[in-house]
């Protein structure tokens, strides 16, 4: 049986985050914070450690990994931008727009997973693409719909609609494409990473529907959530700035959650959390330093591991 939620993430603990020099170009959500990078390090930890830590007591399975201090990536603690894992056992790893963040990739994290009692059978490694400067960052660039095989995809520079309809293809789901932006400076430019702007839960959507400027793909990305029995949660572009987009739904012990940050919690009118709890329960944790310096939220720090368990037979 096909699954949208799991029980078992991936979270990679900092050791040097900070803003990213090289991201920056083009994640409009990153700002500057007026501390030194060992401060905003040790903020980061114990966001990161807070948020693992509500993780396992509902009961959701937490891999952590320990990032490398002389690898030197400040993104790190975003693994869902660079490797996938799915229910028959394949594994898909992704090229990254900046240099910096291709270091992430570790041979030694599937090493791990596998340890935890995960089966990996085929790797599909798309990171060739970086030499002809074509990008597709995970599921931060794709929505799956792992039930109804369909995936979104908001196009940007870290987004390419040739490489994702060729992992489409892969791991056999309708693409759903479209363009959405952002406002910079009086300027509409691509917002960098569709799961910003979007995320997908068993029954449900919480979607800036604003952000999709051309009303024939509004159109079309609202008709396949609807064909698909999606409420549709609609968040407006100032509550998709405070991440309430960035949003992930795991599987606990007793019930299903929401997982999102303080700010993206906050940002919500009464009524759009009565109707996320309509349908599951909210997890909310404070991720100001990772939100302001990284440009991502909770979901970014979470890659879903829907890998099948090794049976012991």
């Amino acid at each position: 049986m096909k699954k949208q939620i799991t029980n078992t993430v991936l979270m990679v603990r900092p050791v040097r985050f900070r803003m990213n020099e090289e991201t920056v170009v083009n994640n409009y959500f990153q700002e500057e914070m007026d501390l030194k990078n060992e401060e905003i390090n040790l903020k980061a930890l114990q966001e990161f450690d807070a948020l693992a830590h509500k993780l396992r007591q509902i009961g959701v399975n937490v891999i952590v990994v320990d990032d490398i201090y002389e690898q030197n990536t400040p993104d790190s603690v975003f693994p869902n931008n660079w490797i996938t894992f799915h229910q028959n056992g394949d594994v898909a790893i992704y090229p990254m727009f900046a240099e910096n963040r291709r270091r992430e990739r570790r041979e030694d994290i599937l090493d791990k997973v596998e340890a935890e009692g995960f089966l990996i059978e085929n790797v599909y490694d798309y990171t060739e693409a970086e030499k002809e400067n074509v990008f597709l960052e995970g599921t931060g660039a794709m929505i799956l719909d792992r039930v109804n095989r369909k995936a979104y995809c908001a196009l940007s520079p870290r987004a390419d609609e040739d490489l994702f309809i060729e992992f489409c293809e892969d791991f056999e789901y309708m693409p759903v494409i479209f363009s959405a932006y952002q406002e910079v400076e009086g300027q509409k430019v691509p917002i960098y990473h569709t799961n910003v702007m979007m995320a997908l839960g068993k029954d449900f959507a919480v979607v800036c529907l604003d952000a999709i400027t051309d009303k024939s793909e509004r159109k079309n990305v609202l008709h396949h959530l609807k064909e698909d029995r999606k409420e549709v949660i609609a968040i407006s572009a100032a509550q998709m700035h405070q991440y309430a987009g960035n949003m992930l739904q795991v599987q606990g012990t007793h019930s299903t959650y929401l997982v999102m940050s303080d700010a993206a919690y906050h940002s919500l009118t009464p009524q759009q959390i009565a109707t996320i709890e309509k349908h599951t329960q909210i997890l909310h944790s404070p991720l100001e330093t990772i939100e302001t310096c990284g440009g991502g939220s909770a979901r970014c720090m979470l890659a879903e591991v829907f890998s099948p368990l090794i049976s012991n037979n």
